[in-house]
């Protein structure tokens, strides 16, 4: 597995950007407090958005360009990757 860079929706409807190599340990960090500052006390957390990318060096690339977004263009994007995804693998969440 590559890097991915994710979108987490925090408990007051906020949105979180982040990069890591292995999302489950990462998603798990930010649940127990021990994540990024940001996310600290914003539970209950959920991932909306994340794409695989090859390396660190695209990941921090495409985290800079979604931070720059507005939030109505972030929620845009979680749409369409809500519609992207396989039938298959919305099942499984």
């Amino acid at each position: 597995m590559g890097w991915v860079v994710y979108i987490l929706r925090c408990g007051d409807s906020s949105l979180y950007t982040g990069i890591t190599d292995d999302l489950e340990r990462r998603f798990a960090a930010h649940q127990a407090g021990k994540g990024a500052k940001y996310t600290r006390g914003r539970g209950p957390l959920t991932v909306e958005y994340c794409l695989e990318v090859a390396n660190r060096p695209a990941a921090l690339r495409e985290e800079r360009r979604i931070k720059k977004l507005s939030r109505r263009q972030k929620e845009q994007l979680i749409i369409e990757a809500q519609f992207a995804q396989p039938q298959s693998e919305k099942n499984q969440q």
